[in-house]
């Protein structure tokens, strides 16, 4: 009986990516990988949605009957008053084209298994289970495509819903996956299924989520990212998916120190809730936003900033004017944000850095008003011009403590006036006589005679 299970098992997993092990694509080179990976590089900026039945009651998406602090029952029964009545994607990309995002990532699935497309594998999803009735995917891309930003679908690989899915709640599992592998496979060819629908959409990138219920050998990672990439050899896959993906994905708190993998966003809430939830009023200001947005530039990252509508498909305000005020602060400063990269080790600024990609502009934000000239320790170039970006006024600077006997350089002060200060982040632009040099010593000793 173990010998059949087993047997079965394997045939089973040959089924779901048969025609993947025939075609296993060849092993991308560095190079090919940052081609691949360019247009993720110069986004810098996106919208997750978080949109779902869960929006109903505002309670936490999936995760409120998963941790039991309300039944199951309870928690699908907001379906029956998921309307989507007021949904209308072409204002939602509206408003995020106005940010500045340049691309967006939809949940098309949650942890709860409702899909917000017209599955043929299930008939929990928004066409035939809620009060919707209709498909909310596929009029959403034709959106995101005339808009002109790049696909992100979200999709969950574990379904607590699913009756072949092991785990249900944190207490409750339905089987155990090495005692009846068949049923896995059940599942597992089901996630290959949905993923073959959303392939369709011609995604620009899959955001997967939950990949840590399982092995990477039980998902069949590798076969599901080889899956994806007959499919589209360029899409991008995020990191959750053991080990397969093309990105870290940070969540909520910004890395202290730049993440290790060399592309990598940081996803985040406006307040403290993914989907919408009317008693989460704890909104993050514009500025703390916006801040945490320029400490993910200077460390060469992207921000995924989540927007949760609420059932009827509307944004909420507080959401809106959060955008809003990303769109006037990018469209002015788009210069210091699109075609950056990481900037100089924060020993050399009090504040955030990040260059141009030839590295002989230098940019400077300031979250702060300064209190005087600010300062750019151990700069060995030469400045040609410095200005204020968005208005292209020129501003003095001079360098201070240099002497002709060492080749330590001086301090260049630079002064900001203060008529030229952005209401929230203000960014200065030193243009260098090539690509930037720095002096990381530790100084030196005047030496006597």
């Amino acid at each position: 009986m173990k010998m059949k299970r087993i047997l079965c098992s394997l045939l089973c997993a040959a089924a779901v990516s048969g025609a993947v092990a025939q075609n296993t694509a060849v092993q991308e080179t560095e190079e090919q990988k940052d081609k691949r990976m360019e247009w993720f590089d110069h986004a810098k900026f996106g919208i997750f949605i978080h949109y779902g039945i869960y929006a109903v009651n505002g309670v936490s998406e999936s995760w409120s009957f998963h941790n039991k602090y309300l039944p199951y029952e309870q928690y699908m029964a907001q379906c029956d008053g998921f309307t989507a009545k007021n949904y209308d994607p072409k204002a939602w990309l509206d408003l995020i084209k106005e940010s500045g995002a340049r691309y967006t990532v939809l949940t098309t699935k949650h942890h709860d298994g409702v899909a917000l497309w017209d599955t043929k594998y299930s008939d929990l999803n928004t066409v035939k289970a809620t009060a919707a009735k209709r498909d909310l995917v596929t009029p959403f891309v034709k959106e995101v495509r005339k808009h002109g930003l790049k696909l992100g679908l979200y999709y969950s690989l574990i379904d607590w819903s699913h009756p072949d899915y092991p785990n249900f709640t944190r207490t409750e599992s339905r089987y155990n996956v090495t005692e009846d592998p068949e049923r896995w496979q059940k599942f597992l060819k089901f996630d290959f299924d949905q993923l073959d629908e959303l392939n369709k959409y011609k995604p620009d990138l899959y955001w997967f989520d939950g990949d840590w219920e399982q092995s990477a050998e039980t998902w069949n990672a590798k076969g599901m990212s080889e899956f994806l990439r007959k499919a589209n050899k360029n899409v991008i896959i995020n990191s959750r998916i053991q080990g397969y993906g093309d990105y870290a994905t940070p969540e909520q708190g910004v890395p202290v120190v730049r993440p290790e993998a060399k592309h990598w966003e940081l996803c985040m809430t406006m307040n403290d809730s993914w989907g919408y939830q009317h008693a989460d009023t704890n909104y993050k200001s514009p500025y703390i936003l916006l801040r945490t947005f320029v400490d993910c530039l200077s460390m060469g990252g992207n921000m995924l900033l989540d927007i949760g509508p609420k059932e009827d498909g509307t944004i909420p305000e507080e959401q809106v004017a959060v955008l809003k005020e990303f769109g006037r602060w990018t469209k002015k400063h788009k210069e210091a944000i699109y075609d950056t990269r990481a900037g100089i080790p924060c020993e050399h600024f009090q504040g955030y850095t990040t260059l141009n990609e030839a590295g002989d502009v230098l940019y400077l934000y300031l979250p702060y008003k300064p209190n005087g000239p600010i300062e750019v320790k151990g700069l060995m170039n030469k400045v040609n011009r410095v200005w204020v970006v968005g208005d292209g006024e020129i501003i003095q600077s001079k360098v201070y403590n240099k002497n002709y006997w060492s080749e330590v350089p001086g301090n260049l002060y630079i002064d900001v006036p203060e008529h030229a200060l952005d209401p929230m982040i203000t960014v200065v632009a030193v243009l260098l006589d090539g690509p930037i040099k720095l002096y990381r010593g530790a100084g030196k000793v005047i030496e006597s005679n």
